[in-house]
């Protein structure tokens, strides 16, 4: 199969359950809204060895938010409950009541259940703090220097989809590196869904465990490595192929991420340079999910 002359391999994307939640986060102007959202999701790139996979989902104007002003909504993702818990309470305490003129509001619909998140954040107000309602939203008011920090009392978790993926191989580092920005361009229209990686992109890969080092759990993925493809007798690269970027999704459902896939793929094969489009699996041991690449389109 073939778009824009480009190879869609016959090939599917493991991906695996995880934990989700969707805030969003408001503040005075869109930039402070901006660099809030960006401290909370930092350090989530991959639960590997991060405490949660966490990104950007898009942005919201004023006229769609609960307060009127612009926001950014993120998505926070862990394998486990507990620790998801831990890391809302974590991130919205240290990252966002600390930003100038912040507000975060609960974003999930059809959650399997919520967290006391906000709740736990109005002890902080050392009892100045007080209820109220916005928008038939209960929120909690804690006096800050700056003015009020307003946060939802609770926020939703519901079972999510993690590390939908393809492989962008192009014929230079700087083809395969445009196809990437691209395709992250694209899956950032997608509701629902987050590129964790930096700039949404992956450049190191990875494969579960380490053929010459017991101790570590992940190592690289020597099969998908270009200074490799010489010297690695099971190389997956193409001769004539000189660059390969990953596109890791993390969605609210497998659609989300289905969807997200096919406008990253889609994208990516209109620039010059772009030979074919593979992902990762690993033989169905990693992940519940398959994601067959020819049939999403």
């Amino acid at each position: 199969m073939e778009i824009n002359g480009v190879e869609i391999k016959n090939n599917y994307a493991e991906a695996f359950g995880i934990k989700v939640t969707r805030l969003l986060v408001t503040a005075a102007t869109k930039k402070l809204a901006k660099i809030a959202a960006t401290e909370a999701t930092g350090y989530g790139t991959s639960v590997i060895g991060c405490p949660a996979e966490a990104g950007i989902d898009g942005y919201m104007a004023p006229s769609e938010t609960p307060d009127g002003r612009p926001g950014y909504v993120i998505m926070i993702c862990n394998s486990a409950k507990k620790k998801l818990d831990h890391e809302l309470l974590e991130r919205i305490g240290m990252c966002i009541l600390t930003a100038p003129t912040t507000a975060v509001f609960d974003m999930l619909e059809d959650p399997d259940d919520k967290f006391k998140t906000g709740f736990k954040l109005k002890f902080f107000g050392d009892g100045y703090e007080k209820k109220q309602e916005i928008a038939g939203r209960t929120i909690h008011s804690v006096p800050i220097m700056s003015g009020d920090f307003l946060v939802e009392s609770e926020f939703g978790w519901k079972e999510g989809v993690a590390g939908g993926n393809f492989f962008i191989m192009a014929n230079s580092k700087m083809s395969g590196l445009v196809a990437a920005e691209v395709a992250v361009d694209a899956i950032a229209n997608v509701k629902g869904v987050i590129t964790p990686f930096p700039g949404g992109m992956v450049a190191s890969g990875s494969k579960v465990g380490c053929n010459s080092y017991e101790f570590l759990n992940a190592s690289t993925n020597e099969k998908m490595c270009v200074t490799l493809k010489e010297e690695v007798v099971e190389t997956e690269i193409r001769e004539d192929v000189n660059g390969v970027f990953e596109i890791v999704i993390d969605g609210v459902d497998e659609e989300s991420v289905k969807q997200a896939m096919k406008a990253g793929i889609e994208a990516a094969c209109t620039v010059d340079g772009v030979i074919e489009i593979d992902a990762g699996n690993f033989g169905g041991s990693l992940g519940a999910y398959k994601i067959q690449l020819q049939e999403l389109f």
